[in-house]
């Protein structure tokens, strides 16, 4: 059966053999043009289409056309069930602020990598430096020196800023977790812990006091934002000495000026790497981003108490 007849009234589908027929042999209705079951027209391409018929009386129906508003109706067949009403689609999409959060430990474990590169040249500098004092320096080896530092002095101000532009993303979006926790929404806008993070002498302050913001009772994570919120006004600290030990032109003073590159970079490396350790103690992870496991400590007088307990 390809072609069917389908009844206006009692939607029974006849096969069509010949020519089409007018009414229906069941109920007398009104038979619909012949419509191809294996190629189904499309909704534009019928002359017919189907409408819904409500179940109540006309005085009913008119009674409550007000309230139900009008019939419904179908350019298919209606196919009815007893299934679940689909769930509301979430959105997941996510936002700019989210993906540059997500990259903050990625690029704080490249500052750190820099910065100790940083502090490898600088000491191989200053190495170079004394062994000058008896001997040549091969120039080959100096070229090396040379190279070791200048990129690295180049890079690391790049990624140390790339990082903290991320790590104030990231803060955005711990903020706004932990105040949702306390039924709270976070007073601070992205655009002023940007301004605190990032601008220079402010965000030797602001960044700690942002953090402490959220900080509960976690011992761990309140020690650890403080010694990263130490590490980072010292290493604040050298770099403004760094830039006025420069003015310096004897060679005593650029041969202390060297160490001084180095003990910058070496904060600067320990700084990332305290930062690092604040973002995983948020996640409840460690510095490696394993999941963290808690210790229970029990005074025990005897061994054999230990051992029961």
């Amino acid at each position: 059966m390809t072609v069917v007849q389908v009844c206006a009234r009692c939607a029974s589908q006849w096969p069509v053999a010949g020519a089409p027929a007018q009414w229906c042999p069941r109920c007398q209705g009104v038979l619909l043009s012949p419509v191809d079951t294996r190629r189904p027209a499309p909704p534009s391409g019928r002359n017919f289409r189907w409408v819904a018929r409500s179940p109540y009386p006309p005085e009913v129906r008119r009674r409550g056309r007000a309230s139900r508003g009008p019939t419904p109706r179908y350019r298919y067949i209606p196919r009815w069930g007893l299934l679940d009403p689909p769930p509301e689609e979430r959105d997941e999409r996510v936002g700019r602020t989210e993906v540059v959060a997500d990259l903050a430990p990625t690029l704080l474990a490249c500052a750190a990598l820099v910065f100790g590169l940083a502090t490898v040249a600088e000491c191989f500098r200053y190495g170079l430096l004394v062994f000058n004092r008896v001997r040549l320096v091969d120039p080959l080896t100096l070229a090396i020196s040379d190279a070791m530092v200048w990129s690295t002095q180049l890079s690391a101000p790049l990624v140390a800023v790339a990082a903290a532009f991320a790590v104030a993303c990231r803060l955005r979006v711990e903020r706004a977790r932990v105040f949702a926790e306390r039924g709270l929404a976070d007073p601070r806008s992205l655009r002023e812990l940007l301004v605190g993070v990032l601008l220079p002498g402010l965000n030797l302050v602001m960044p700690g006091v942002y953090l402490t913001e959220i900080v509960d009772g976690d011992r761990r994570l309140r020690r650890a934002v403080r010694l990263w919120w130490t590490s980072w006004i010292a290493g604040g600290i050298l770099v403004v000495a760094n830039v006025l030990w420069r003015n310096q032109d004897s060679l005593q003073a650029r041969a202390d000026g060297v160490v001084l590159s180095a003990i910058t970079a070496a904060v600067g490396l320990v700084t990332a790497l305290l930062a690092l350790l604040v973002i995983r103690r948020f996640d409840g992870r460690d510095l490696l981003g394993r999941p963290h496991r808690v210790t229970r400590w029990i005074n025990a007088s005897r061994p054999e108490e230990a051992m029961a307990g």
